[in-house]
């Protein structure tokens, strides 16, 4: 089945800006990434031409062969790490990423910095707060993060440059439970930016594709949509 995938675009841009607007958001103020994981280079390419920049993968060895030529070609192009990360999948990842998104543990800034100071290339990272009881990946307390920001206040990671946060919400069809879990990282997000006002802090990376308009009006800047815009992903490859 072939999908159009910037007919697709169009009809998520729309559905975002008319949430912006319900919440009382300033047009543009939240931000689309297309999750391209399982989905061929052609799809992220008819993306790109129809005015898609930003895009999210989950897997390092995919991103790996699939977006270094394609970001090579449209400089434009910025790649987020979005899937669970490994030590080990740090020195490829950092590579081809302009941003991790999932930080959630100390040892992991340890091995982003040390392979960001081997490429002198400073990085963005977001902290991954977990919210949900489904996913178990995440910061689990608001004291981590203290001493993740404290740590990189103090100069340990001069090559990591913290953005904001980022969360999951659970799997569930009740809106309230997926609605407090965005609040709750925006909440986080609050009291991290009155602690720590030197670092610019505003990413909200929260809401996927079924949720993304609950979480514009809990004050979300990043959504992160894949099945809507490119289709059902094929796990068997």
């Amino acid at each position: 089945m072939s999908v159009n995938v910037a007919e697709n675009l169009k009809i998520i841009n729309q559905k975002i800006r008319e949430a912006e607007k319900r919440a009382g958001r300033a047009e543009g103020s939240v931000k689309l990434m297309a999750v391209s994981k399982f989905h061929p280079a052609e799809d992220v390419l008819s993306a790109i031409g129809a005015g898609q920049f930003l895009f999210g993968e989950n897997r390092v060895q995919e991103a790996s062969e699939k977006f270094p030529p394609i970001i090579e070609a449209n400089p434009d192009v910025e790649l987020h790490m979005i899937g669970v990360l490994q030590s080990n999948k740090v020195k490829n990842a950092v590579k081809v990423a302009a941003c991790i998104e999932s930080v959630d543990r100390l040892s992991l800034l340890d091995e982003i910095e040390k392979q960001c100071s081997k490429i002198e290339k400073n990085i963005k990272v977001l902290f991954e707060f977990h919210t949900g009881e489904e996913s178990k990946s995440g910061f689990e307390s608001e004291e981590e993060v203290i001493e993740a920001l404290t740590a990189i206040q103090n100069g340990k990671y001069p090559h990591v440059i913290p953005a904001g946060f980022m969360t999951m919400a659970p799997f569930t069809d009740d809106k309230e439970r997926v609605r407090k879990s965005f609040v709750m990282l925006r909440e986080l997000s609050e009291r991290m930016k009155a602690k720590f006002p030197q670092f610019n802090l505003n990413e909200l990376s929260m809401g996927m594709s079924g949720d993304f308009e609950i979480a514009i009006e809990e004050g979300s800047t990043l959504v992160r949509v894949g099945t809507a815009i490119f289709g059902e992903r094929d796990y068997s490859k």
